[in-house]
């Protein structure tokens, strides 16, 4: 059993996952295939699939769409693009589609977590709107 956990504790090499996920982040706006990361590897996508999920514990594009929502945070809470910009620029083709993800992943929708990041930056200096559903705070 012991060297069963060994075995999942392996995943990729340390330089082919910092290679794939440094691609990963440097490709976020455009679509990126199980064929392009495992290529990127140089491994089939089966054998890759399997290691990288090893490695991160999560399946390639799991982690794609988090590595997306987590890009979008950064760009909503900079409040410099539109929320349609930043749905593009991190990957997703429509808004509703990157609104439902990120409201999936992160417990709110875009709208709102700019809202709150914009009351973080400015000390909560502008009045709160009432959390909806025991919604975020801070």
């Amino acid at each position: 059993m012991n060297r069963e956990d060994d075995q999942t504790m392996n995943g990729l090499p340390g330089a082919r996952l910092r290679r794939v996920t440094e691609f990963i982040d440097d490709n976020l706006a455009r679509a990126l295939p199980l064929a392009d990361l495992s290529a990127e590897a140089n491994m089939s996508q089966y054998h890759f699939a399997r290691l990288f999920k090893e490695s991160t514990g999560l399946p390639p594009h799991r982690f794609v769409v988090q590595r997306r929502i987590e890009r979008a945070c950064e760009l909503l809470a900079a409040g410099q693009m539109s929320i349609d910009a930043i749905a593009r620029a991190v990957g997703f083709r429509t808004r509703s589609h990157f609104s439902m993800m990120f409201h999936r992943l992160t417990g709110n929708p875009p709208t709102a977590y700019r809202a709150f990041a914009a009351l973080r930056k400015t000390g909560g200096d502008v009045h709160e709107p009432p959390a909806e559903n025991g919604g975020p705070r801070g």
